[in-house]
């Protein structure tokens, strides 16, 4: 056949046109080989197609077109809410209280011989000698907290510290000294301190235990008290243990959002994690499919479209554009699906017109969620476009053998 053609065009040297016209009467018989040509997604309306069958729909997923109200309950969704563990109406100062394990420094002072202080005592630091400043003082051995939380104390006996500021133990040991000692006074100070600690673990430059202060440091602080993250922020994972609950989001959230990063309670255990979050993009998008990194803590789906280059001029529809996602049960159940859930979450496909302006509104308030999955659906034209450059690509050669002829 394709001899015949460039016969064909050597008799008529002067109407290249006609020539095509021939070869596309060949195209014409063999478009329905179309269907045969390699394609980089699904279009439009197979991907609708599968939603109603349940052969090719086995995990229930439903599609939802994207409109104000989809996007309001998608925008209120920025999990996880790690403040929900701070249940404290305030910080209130609780970094200097005695606990179990905790080593205390106890000074105590007395007018002339005391208790502690032997005959012929010296004065205290700074004071100038005297009848009237013969005042002594003596450090008692390191006194650990034990594990019920008592003390002993000389001449005192055992007392309740857990719990206590070292200034209220303090006055309960002077008040115990009173009547045996002249005029007591004591000091209390925490040497070593277990109880208002905080353990950070994990993607840390020093993991460890660190010492909370009444400055009352927050999350974010804490992590940068053990050097900091290893990782950039928006790839650092941070998880909270607090008693017998459990809260996570990521470091950059903690410095962006200041209600998230809360204060940091003695006994919490933070744990950093090295979670690089990401989407993946298919289909007719402007680049090739790709994994693409957040890079940032928070990243909108009208940002994640702009990244891969938005829809292809050549072979995209843009009325078609769908992200796919494992949605929260709560949100899931807002948008009133009665999908059964998966492991993941419950499967759901939204749907955005970028040919609608108002698209590119909704799209700026929706927040991508890791593991999201993006397809530009191909538009129905374009196995037509592939065939036509196929048809090109064959045709070209001959076209060159018939002028050359001639």
């Amino acid at each position: 056949m394709r001899l015949e053609h460039v016969k064909y065009a050597r008799r008529h040297k002067n109407s290249v046109q006609t020539f095509l016209a021939c070869l596309s009467s060949v195209g014409a018989l063999t478009l329905s080989g179309c269907n045969t040509l390699p394609d980089s997604g699904p279009t439009e309306s197979k991907v609708l197609e599968a939603a109603r069958s349940q052969q090719l729909n086995p995990l229930g997923f439903h599609i939802i077109s994207v409109t104000p109200q989809v996007a309001g309950i998608l925008s209120a969704e920025i999990p996880p809410l790690i403040s929900s563990l701070d249940t404290s109406p305030s910080p209130a100062s609780r970094n200097d209280r005695i606990g179990a394990g905790d080593v205390l420094t106890i000074t105590i002072f007395e007018l002339g011989s005391g208790l502690f202080t032997p005959t012929g005592g010296q004065a205290a630091p700074g004071v100038a000698p005297g009848p009237s400043a013969n005042v002594t003082n003596q450090n008692l051995p390191p006194t650990q907290v034990e594990t019920d939380g008592t003390i002993n104390i000389p001449y005192v006996g055992r007392l309740h510290a857990a719990g206590l500021t070292p200034q209220s133990l303090a006055e309960i040991i002077r008040s115990n000294l009173s009547g045996k000692s002249q005029s007591p006074q004591v000091m209390v100070r925490i040497s070593s301190d277990i109880a208002n600690t905080v353990i950070v673990s994990g993607e840390v430059h020093h993991p460890g235990r660190v010492v909370l202060s009444t400055a009352q440091e927050h999350l974010s602080d804490v992590v940068a008290i053990a050097g900091g993250a290893v990782y950039p922020p928006e790839d650092s994972h941070v998880e909270l243990v607090r008693g017998d609950k459990v809260g996570a989001t990521d470091l950059g959230t903690l410095e962006s959002f200041p209600q998230e990063d809360i204060h940091a309670h003695p006994g919490d255990r933070i744990h950093v994690i090295y979670q690089p979050r990401s989407y993946t993009v298919f289909g007719a998008a402007g680049t090739q499919a790709t994994e693409t990194p957040f890079k940032s803590p928070h990243v909108s789906l009208a940002e994640a479209l702009a990244r891969v280059g938005g829809p292809n001029d050549n072979r995209a529809d843009p009325n078609a554009a769908f992200l796919f996602r494992f949605e929260d049960p709560v949100a899931a159940k807002q948008l009133g699906l009665d999908t059964p859930p998966t492991p993941q979450g419950i499967p759901v496909v939204y749907q955005i017109d970028m040919m609608n302006p108002s698209s590119y509104f909704l799209a700026q308030r929706i927040p991508m969620k890791t593991k999201d999955v993006l397809l530009i659906a191909n538009a129905k034209t374009n196995k037509f476009y592939k065939f036509d450059q196929l048809i090109s690509t064959l045709i070209s050669p001959a076209i060159t053998a018939a002028y050359v002829a001639h």
